[in-house]
């Protein structure tokens, strides 16, 4: 018996479920290094409310919002492994007040920056739809200043 074409299958099925899902653009934030031509990869824009320390403010998030794509919470400060250690509720929260205040709705899904969990933070899919690795796979994920673990001309293709 052929087995060979089952995996064969399987990532081609792979492929077209990644060309057709929505792509996502993560690290949306002006201090990360975003340039014109990602912005104009993603569908989703995973935005940082305050990277470094620093912020979002009103006439960057006005520029945003004018790009019409839809938006979602992508860590709060975007440390590393950030979601990786247990996180309370006010930590939570203030990302999300930042996200709120700059662009005027609450946000409807979350990933952690670096995809770094732990159950612990497991309430936080109380709050809003978590997106975690089986995400990465299935859409096509860009990264401002391309810091991803896949180049973006590598996504762009697969």
């Amino acid at each position: 018996m052929k087995w060979w074409w089952i995996p064969v299958g399987l990532v081609v099925l792979l492929f077209f479920t990644r060309l057709v899902l929505p792509s996502q653009l993560d690290d949306v934030n002006p201090l990360m290094g975003c340039s014109e031509e990602e912005l104009d990869l993603g569908d989703v824009y995973f935005v940082v409310p305050a990277f470094d320390g620093v912020e979002i403010d009103g006439e960057w998030c006005a520029g945003i919002l004018d790009r019409d794509k839809e938006l979602a919470l992508h860590g709060v400060y975007h440390t590393y492994a950030e979601f990786g250690v247990v996180r309370s509720e006010a930590y939570f929260g203030e990302g999300v007040d930042i996200f709120e205040e700059c662009f005027g709705v609450r946000p409807e899904r979350f990933k952690p920056g670096n995809l770094k969990w732990t159950s612990e933070n497991d309430w936080i899919e109380d709050e809003m739809k978590l997106e975690l690795r089986l995400n990465q796979i299935f859409h096509k994920v860009y990264h401002c200043g391309d810091t991803g673990d896949f180049p973006n001309w590598f996504i762009r293709i697969f």
